[in-house]
């Protein structure tokens, strides 16, 4: 199965406080599990707010997503599935001009 990207929010009191030594204590620890789970489930990078981290991760499935975060004790209070991209590129994609204020 492909693996597919998620954006996962976990609400973590603080988050935006945790030192450098604290950090590298969550990563080790979410490193050890994703260890444990296999190859169908990657931490790409996180994204720390003050009481939230976003995650980016690559999985075959939510479940996986799901076991990784109780194994882990890092919660996983919200799983998106990210269908597409978008960035500044995409306005000069080669898919033809669209005029402004088009909707699909």
């Amino acid at each position: 199965m492909a693996l597919q990207r998620f954006i996962i929010e976990r609400d973590i009191p603080k988050a935006g406080t945790l030192d450098s030594r604290q950090l590298k204590e969550t990563a080790t620890k979410s490193n050890e599990v994703l260890r444990q789970l296999g190859s169908d489930i990657q931490w790409v990078e996180s994204y720390i707010a003050d009481d939230k981290l976003f995650c980016v991760y690559l999985a075959t499935s939510e479940d996986l997503i799901r076991q990784h975060a109780n194994i882990s004790g890092f919660p996983a209070t919200k799983i998106t599935p990210i269908r597409r991209t978008i960035d500044p590129t995409t306005a000069h994609s080669s898919v033809g001009a669209v005029p402004i204020g088009h909707t699909p």
